[in-house]
């Protein structure tokens, strides 16, 4: 017979679930931020801030997921 137990709650809100949700609301946010400085015609160094910032935190995710396989 096999013991079998539930989950603890407190494991669903791991400090890596919480990292993962919050690179994933500022990968959205300097997206978004982004094409709003498209349509809002602000200078170039506007949107090399919201694309760098993207690209850094889209990076993370991509590592973050491949050392969490091995």
């Amino acid at each position: 017979m096999q013991h079998t137990t539930t989950p603890d709650p407190a494991d669903r809100h791991s400090s890596g679930n919480i990292a993962r949700t919050l690179l994933w609301m500022v990968v959205v946010a300097s997206a978004l931020a982004n094409m709003a400085a498209s349509f809002g015609g602000a200078d170039i160094w506007v949107h090399l801030v919201c694309g760098a910032i993207t690209v850094l935190c889209a990076g993370t995710l991509v590592v973050r997921n491949l050392r969490s396989r091995r």
